[in-house]
C-alpha cells in the first residue's frame, strides 16, 4: 500500500471511518461466501464525493478497490486483500415516483425497506432475493439478483429505468439528468464510440448473438451482462446495463431507478407431491403457460431435511424415495380473478398423478406454513452440518425442458462424491436449481473432492446441457475460472474487452467475474473452526446484521462470531500471538461491552443463533470476580432498589451538573404501589407482577402524565373489570434479567426461584393469573417457572382480554410505536399494532429500528450504543404527539433521542378509554 495513498486517504476519510486494525479487517473480510481475504484497509464511505476521490487516488497509485453493501454475497465477490469500501449509513435516500410506478434508490437501502415504501401503492421492486430483508440495493443491482417470483422478466436488467454511476476515473453519469448525459457524451465520446462499436460487432456476429439470446433466455449471472450489447444500440444504455451484474468490476452504482411491478393483494398457495422427478418436471412445463407467480421445486432429500419440523404434515415422512414436490403460488388483483386462475391451474394439472397434496389455500396461516417449508430447507442442512465444515449453496440453470434430466444427473453426482446430505430446490419455472451440501476445507483431500465435484458440475451444466453455472448468485471468485468454459472463447474475450475498456488499470475488484487463475475457486477458503456450541452452526450469511443495535457502532453478530472463531483458531494453533492478543483486547469493547445481548439476531438467523447467549457466557467468565457482589445484591434486592430510587432523586436535583443526565431521565418512584389486596367481588383479580424498573422509576419530571406505571395499569384494567393486586413482598422480586445479562447466572437463577415460590404463594398455587407489565421480564421468564402459574404479558392480556371490553375513542394525533426486542421475540408485533390502531388512526412504526440499544442499564453506562441504535428515530417520528413502548428503560432512550415522550402502552389505552 503506497504511503502517499495512505496519507491522501487519511486526509479524505475521518479517523472514525478508517480501519486497518486486526479486528476490523477480519470482521469486514467476511461475506456470506466460503472465501476469506483480509483487507489491508477498510473505509466506510458516506458520500459519492468520497467515492469519486478514492477512485481517482486508486488509479493514481494503482491500488485495487472492492465495494461492499451488505456482504450477503455467496460467491466471494465482496472480499479483498486490498482496500474495501463499505457503504455507510448515508446511502438511504428513496424517492417514489407517481403512484409507485417508479422508485429511485441509493445503494444502501435494504431491499425490503424499498418494498415497504411501495406497499401502499400495491407495488414492489422486481428482484426478490431470499436475502431481501438484509441485502441492499447496491448488491441487488451489482449482482442482478432475482429470486423466487422474479424470474428473468423482473430482474434489475429488465426493470432498470435509470442509473447514476461513477466510472474508474471518477466521472459521474446520471442518466436521469440531460445535462449530465450531454456532458458525458462529450467528455467520454471515445468510450461511448467503443461501446457502440462492440455492440454493433456483437449484433453482426450471428453465432455469438444467438448464444447470448440463448443464455439470457435462462436465468444467468455468469460473466458480464453481454445482452446489453444485443438489446441496446445507444451506448449510454449499453453502459448502464453492463453495470447490472458487474459485481463492482466496472464502476460504482450510486443510485438506481426501478420500474416497479404489481404486488397483488390476493394470493393462493398449494403443495403438490409427484411420484417422480420426471412427472414433477413435466408439470413445470405445463405451469409455464399458466398464471403463476412462483413454482418452487423440492426434491425428496430437501423434503426429508424438514420433515421433522413443527407444523409439517405427518405424511411427508412416508413419501417415496423418488418423490418430488412443487410449491405453487398464484396472485391476482381481485378475489374473483384469483378463483379463475385457480380453476385454470387445477385444470392444467388434473391428468397428473399425485402422491400427496396440500390444495391451494388463500388462508395466510396455511400458505405461510407452506413457504416456511421451502425457506427452511437451506438452514436445515446448515444446522446439521459437522462443526468445522461450511454449507455451500450452488446456483445453476438447466433449460426447463431438460430440467428432469438435470436433477437426475445432479443427484448422481451427489452419490458419486458422497454428498449424502445434499438437497435440491429451486425456481422451477426458470429451470433454476439450488443445491446445498456441506464441505470441509481443512485438508487437501477434502479440497480435491470439492474441486473434482465442481469440475463435473461445470461440464454437466455448461457444456452438456448448455445451461448457466450461476443463475442469480453472481460469478464472484467461485465461478470466475469457469466463465470461458460456459461462454466460449469469443464471448469470454468480449468480456475482457469490456473490462479493459471500463477498468483499464484493473483496479476494480480484480479476480472477480474474470480471472486468469484457474485455481482461484480453491484459494483463500474460509476456515470455520469450532468456538462455542452456541454459535458453531453460524453460516456467516449476514441476515442478522440489519436488526443488530450495535451495527453502526462496533460489531454485528456475524462479525462477533467471525472474531471468536479466529480467536479460537489462533489459541489452538499458537500462531500469531501478537495478533491474538490484539483481537482479544479489542473484542472486550467491540464485541462484549457493546453487545446489547437483546437476541434480535436470532429472529433473523436462518439457524436460530442468539449471539447474545454467547456474549452472556463470555461475560460470565469476565465477571467471575463479581459473583459475590451479585449474590449479595440478589439477596438484598429491595435495598438495592431503594438505593436506585435515591440515585434518581439525587440525579433530578443535581442533573444540571451531571454529564449524562438529560430531561428524559425518570424521577424516583416513591409513590405507593397499588394496594388492593382485599378482593373486590365485582372485579376479576389479577396478581400484578410489576417490574423492578417500573417500581423504581416514575415518569420524567416534565411528563404530561406523572402517574406511576402501576397506577395507570390499575386504572385501565379496572375499566375492563379486572383488579390488580400487588401482594406484600413485591419489592424483593426480580425476574433475574439484570443478573443474567451480565453473565451472573447463579444470581439470576436465585431470583427466579425466589420469584417462583412467591408467585405460587400469592396466586394460591396458580389459582389467580399473573399480569406482567414489562416485555423483557415476560420474555426472561418464559418457560422457566412452575407450569401451574399462568403469566400474561401486558400486551397479550390487553389485546386478548381488555381491549374487547373497553370503549375506545381514537385520538386525532399520530402516535409512534416502538416494538421492543422482547415484544418481537414474544411474537407481539401484530397485537401491538392492533392495540395502537384502536387508539389512533395514525400509527407510525419507524423503519430500521428493531432494538433501541438501551439494553437494561447499557443506556446509562454505554450511552453511545443507544445513540447509535436510534440515530434514525427522530426524523421518522417528528410528526407524532407521543410514543409507545412496553419497557420502562427503553422509553428513557426513546424519549431522549426522538424529541417526544415515550410511555408504556397502558398510558395511551387509559387515555383513549376515557
Amino acid at each position: 500500500m503506497p504511503p502517499q495513498f495512505i496519507q491522501a486517504v487519511k486526509q479524505l476519510i475521518p479517523a472514525e471511518r478508517y480501519f486497518d486494525d486486526p479486528i476490523a479487517t477480519l470482521a469486514y473480510g467476511t461475506d456470506a461466501s466460503f472465501y476469506r481475504l483480509l483487507p489491508k484497509l477498510v473505509l466506510r464511505v458516506e458520500s459519492e464525493a468520497e467515492v469519486v476521490a478514492l477512485l481517482k487516488l486508486a488509479n493514481a497509485y494503482q491500488v485495487a478497490l472492492t465495494f461492499r453493501a451488505a456482504g450477503t454475497s455467496l460467491s466471494g465477490q465482496a472480499v479483498t486483500d486490498s482496500v474495501l469500501l463499505v457503504l455507510g449509513e448515508n446511502w438511504q435516500q428513496r424517492e417514489v415516483r407517481g403512484l409507485g410506478e417508479q422508485i429511485r434508490l441509493q445503494p444502501g437501502v435494504i431491499g425490503a425497506a424499498a418494498n415497504s415504501v411501495l406497499t401502499k401503492f400495491q407495488r414492489k421492486i422486481g428482484p426478490d432475493p431470499a436475502s431481501i430483508n438484509s441485502c441492499k440495493i447496491g448488491g441487488i443491482v451489482a449482482n442482478n439478483a432475482s429470486g423466487m417470483c422474479c424470474g428473468t422478466a423482473h430482474n434489475t436488467f429488465n426493470t432498470l429505468a435509470a442509473m447514476r454511476l461513477v466510472l474508474f476515473d471518477g466521472t459521474v453519469l446520471d442518466t436521469e439528468d440531460p445535462q449530465s448525459v450531454a456532458a458525458f457524451r462529450q467528455s467520454h465520446a471515445r468510450l461511448l464510440a467503443e461501446l457502440e462499436l462492440l455492440g454493433a460487432q456483437t449484433r453482426a456476429n450471428s453465432a455469438l448473438s444467438a448464444k447470448i439470446r440463448h443464455k439470457y433466455r435462462l436465468k444467468n449471472t455468469t460473466g458480464f451482462s453481454l445482452n446489453a450489447l444485443t438489446e441496446f444500440s445507444d451506448p449510454i444504455d449499453i453502459l448502464t446495463h453492463l453495470m447490472v451484474g458487474s459485481e463492482g468490476c466496472l464502476g460504482f452504482i450510486s443510485a438506481v431507478t426501478y420500474n416497479t411491478v404489481p404486488e397483488y393483494p390476493h394470493r393462493a398457495t398449494g403443495l403438490l407431491v409427484f411420484p417422480s422427478v420426471a412427472s414433477c418436471c413435466l408439470a413445470v412445463t405445463q405451469l409455464k403457460q399458466q398464471p403463476v407467480s412462483a413454482v418452487e421445486l423440492l426434491d425428496r432429500r430437501s423434503l426429508r431435511s424438514v420433515q421433522n419440523k413443527p407444523g409439517m404434515p405427518d405424511w411427508v415422512k412416508g413419501l417415496s424415495d423418488n418423490a418430488c414436490a412443487l410449491l405453487i403460488e398464484t396472485t391476482a388483483a381481485s378475489g374473483s380473478l384469483l378463483q379463475q386462475q385457480l380453476a385454470r391451474l387445477r385444470s392444467s394439472l388434473q391428468d397428473f398423478t399425485l402422491e400427496q397434496q396440500v390444495d391451494f389455500s388463500t388462508d395466510p396461516v396455511v400458505y405461510n406454513q407452506l413457504w416456511a417449508i421451502r425457506k427452511g430447507t437451506f438452514p436445515a442442512v446448515g444446522a446439521v452440518r459437522k462443526t468445522g465444515t461450511t454449507v455451500i449453496i450452488e446456483d445453476v440453470t438447466f433449460p426447463v425442458e431438460q430440467l428432469a434430466e438435470g436433477v437426475s444427473h445432479l443427484q448422481q453426482l451427489f452419490d458419486k462424491y458422497y454428498y449424502t446430505e445434499a438437497i435440491i430446490f429451486g425456481h422451477a419455472l426458470e429451470g433454476n436449481l439450488h443445491f446445498v451440501f456441506t464441505q470441509g476445507f481443512d485438508d487437501a483431500t477434502q479440497v480435491a473432492r470439492y474441486d473434482a465435484f465442481m469440475q463435473e458440475v461445470a461440464q454437466l451444466v455448461a457444456v452438456q446441457f448448455g445451461g448457466s453455472l450461476k443463475a442469480e448468485h453472481g460469478t464472484g471468485r467461485n465461478m470466475a475460472p469457469f466463465v470461458e468454459l460456459e461462454w466460449g472463447t469469443d464471448a469470454y474475450q468480449l468480456m475482457w474487452q469490456i473490462k479493459k475498456l471500463l477498468d483499464p488499470q484493473h483496479i476494480l475488484n480484480p479476480d472477480v467475474v474474470l480471472s486468469h487463475n484457474p485455481q482461484l475457486h480453491l484459494q483463500n477458503l474460509k476456515p470455520l473452526p469450532a468456538t462455542n456450541a452456541l454459535v458453531d452452526k453460524c453460516i456467516e450469511c449476514g441476515f442478522c446484521e440489519p436488526v443488530c443495535p450495535s451495527r453502526k457502532l462496533t460489531l454485528t453478530p456475524r462479525q462477533r462470531i467471525v472474531t471468536q472463531r479466529e480467536i479460537s483458531r489462533l489459541t489452538a494453533s499458537g500462531d500469531e500471538p501478537q495478533r491474538l492478543a490484539a483481537l482479544q483486547q479489542s473484542y472486550q469493547y467491540q464485541g462484549n461491552d457493546s453487545c446489547a445481548a437483546c437476541g434480535m439476531c436470532s429472529t433473523a438467523c436462518p439457524v436460530g443463533i442468539n449471539t447474545g447467549d454467547l456474549t452472556r457466557q463470555l461475560r460470565a467468565v469476565n465477571n467471575r470476580p463479581w459473583q459475590g457482589v451479585a449474590a449479595f445484591i440478589a439477596r438484598h434486592f429491595s435495598v438495592a432498589a431503594g438505593i436506585s430510587r435515591l440515585g434518581l432523586a439525587v440525579g433530578n436535583v443535581f442533573g444540571a451538573v451531571l454529564p449524562r443526565w438529560h430531561k428524559a431521565m425518570p424521577t424516583a418512584n416513591y409513590r405507593s404501589v397499588v394496594n388492593q389486596y382485599a378482593a373486590d367481588k365485582a372485579l376479576t383479580p389479577l396478581i400484578y407482577l410489576a417490574s423492578c424498573s417500573g417500581r423504581v422509576m416514575a415518569p420524567a419530571a416534565n411528563s404530561k402524565d406523572k402517574r406511576s406505571l402501576q397506577q395507570v395499569s390499575a386504572s385501565l384494567l379496572q375499566k375492563a373489570g379486572y383488579q390488580l393486586i400487588v401482594p406484600e413482598g413485591i419489592d424483593s422480586q426480580c425476574c433475574g434479567m439484570p443478573f443474567q445479562s451480565k453473565g451472573q447466572f447463579a444470581a439470576a437463577e436465585l431470583k427466579q426461584r425466589e420469584l417462583e415460590q412467591w408467585l405460587l404463594k400469592v396466586t394460591n398455587n396458580g389459582a389467580i393469573a399473573v399480569f406482567s407489565d414489562t416485555s423483557p421480564c415476560s420474555l426472561t421468564l418464559r418457560g422457566k417457572l412452575d407450569p401451574r402459574l399462568t403469566i400474561f404479558d401486558s400486551v397479550d392480556f390487553l389485546h386478548d382480554k381488555v381491549l374487547p371490553k373497553l370503549q375506545i375513542t381514537p385520538l386525532a394525533e399520530p402516535v409512534a410505536l416502538h416494538i421492543t426486542c422482547s415484544a418481537s421475540q414474544l411474537g407481539q408485533a401484530q397485537k401491538l399494532q392492533a392495540l395502537l390502531s384502536a387508539c389512533s388512526n395514525q400509527v407510525v412504526v419507524p423503519q430500521g429500528i428493531s432494538c433501541c440499544g438501551f439494553a437494561g442499564d447499557k443506556g446509562f453506562v454505554l450511552p453511545q450504543l443507544n445513540t447509535s441504535a436510534l440515530s434514525e428515530l427522530k426524523q421518522q417520528v417528528s410528526g407524532c404527539s407521543q410514543g409507545v413502548s412496553t419497557s420502562r428503560t427503553c422509553e428513557i432512550g426513546l424519549s431522549q433521542h426522538s424529541g417526544i415522550e415515550y410511555q408504556h402502552l397502558v398510558y395511551l389505552l387509559d387515555r383513549a378509554a376515557g
